[in-house]
């Protein structure tokens, strides 16, 4: 993107609609990666009754959405890979009884390269799933092995030698700013990625999140602690490969080839409501947002006693203003001026351009202006390509409290 004060941006406005997104949690995986906070056990001794859970909350859950459209169904976790084919089918199976899915749903599942076998990249050919999200991370064994990933670097490139044989649409996951990974091993990474011929990529830095294994490895010294300059540099070399490459950098964290899009994630950053099936599983309608409990024994017996294990929270209209700031920014659609005086109110409008003005000076934010589904010109907020690492710091810049 031009960091001029004044750009142009040839990407239609997003487009609010009655769709809507189905995300099921799987938490289950081989073992746990040391940098890992999500929701997850290792133990699948509970496997059945968990699947059996899924499919009543499903029921459970489905006059929420009556009344919307799904268009992307995402089984995450956690490593829904673990799962078999007629397990998956099952879920899905659910889903198309209880709510109304369009023609052509994006179906995407996480995969870890261990367990994408050939055998199972062709069960998943045949199924109505039609997305993979392959969790490599690294290409380089040393890495793999310093965050206690379950598969090794032959394993990565197989399973995407053979998946991208069956499928069109697949995305994988990279790890950047990995301490003492030079420029050239990093480049080396993008260059294996783009040479699978992938049309997405997903790309996050380290971070040593809280009470992970990584965290107490830091803490005694054990692992090198996070180098910030280093993750900009790879960050910012990152995206110069993958632009050379035809690729759009449409999310902070997501690379796309055009017509590859996650339609799924895109989703969220639109404001579209969504269903978190599954525990710790988060869900958004309207002004409300909801999640369930974090503990797989406490999920199953709930949903057993008929009752759903979730928490909610009604968004206030600052809630609401500070979400739609903190998502806008991190896409290349930005924050529409226009759309925050719609739903905010000229007064708040006011207070984002105040706020936004010495970061608009300092080359970290931009106006972009942009074409709506009518051919209307809309000015929008964007982040230039100097204020994109730092996104999160500026975005909480300009919350109101």
């Amino acid at each position: 993107m031009n960091n001029s004060a004044q750009t142009t941006q040839r990407f239609s406005h997003l487009k609010r609609s009655n769709g809507a997104a189905i995300y099921i949690h799987i938490p289950f995986c081989k073992q746990a990666c040391y940098y890992c906070d999500f929701h997850f056990s290792t133990s699948l001794k509970k496997k059945d009754e968990l699947l059996h859970s899924l499919i009543l909350e499903l029921e459970m859950r489905k006059t929420d959405f009556e009344n919307l459209i799904i268009e992307t169904i995402y089984f995450g976790g956690g490593t829904p890979s673990l799962l078999s084919q007629e397990e998956i089918q099952v879920l899905l199976d659910a889903v198309y009884k209880h709510y109304t899915v369009c023609d052509a749903p994006e179906i995407t599942l996480e995969a870890n390269p261990d367990d994408l076998s050939s055998s199972k990249i062709r069960e998943l050919a045949h199924s109505p799933v039609n997305r993979l999200s392959i969790g490599v991370q690294s290409f380089f064994e040393d890495d793999l092995k310093s965050m206690n990933r379950a598969h090794n670097a032959l394993e990565a490139k197989a399973c995407l030698e053979e998946a991208t044989a069956y499928f069109d649409n697949i995305t994988i996951d990279l790890i950047y700013g990995i301490p003492n990974m030079s420029l050239e091993k990093w480049d080396a990474n993008i260059a294996l990625a783009l040479g699978f011929g992938v049309p997405h990529i997903s790309s996050y830095a380290l971070t040593v999140e809280p009470k992970t294994a990584l965290d107490s490895f830091v803490k005694k010294g054990v692992f090198p602690p996070i180098d910030e300059d280093l993750a900009l540099q790879h960050f910012n070399h990152l995206v110069k490969r993958t632009h050379e490459a035809g690729f759009v950098h449409y999310e902070i964290s997501n690379f796309g080839k055009p017509d590859y899009f996650s339609k799924h994630n895109t989703s969220y950053w639109q404001g579209k409501p969504y269903l978190g099936i599954g525990p710790s599983a988060h869900s958004f309608l309207g002004n409300e947002r909801s999640w369930n409990v974090a503990n797989n024994n406490k999920y199953i017996l709930s949903i057993a006693q008929g009752e759903l294990p979730k928490t909610a929270e009604t968004l206030s209209e600052t809630d609401r203003f500070n979400e739609y700031v903190m998502t806008g920014l991190r896409t290349i659609w930005g924050v529409s001026l226009s759309q925050v005086e719609a739903e905010f109110g000229a007064t708040i409008l006011q207070y984002l351009q105040k706020h936004a003005a010495s970061f608009l000076k300092d080359d970290l934010l931009a106006i972009s202006e942009g074409v709506d589904e009518n051919g209307h010109i809309i000015k929008s907020l964007v982040a230039t390509q100097k204020g994109k690492f730092l996104i999160d710091g500026i975005a909480s810049e300009l919350f109101m409290i």
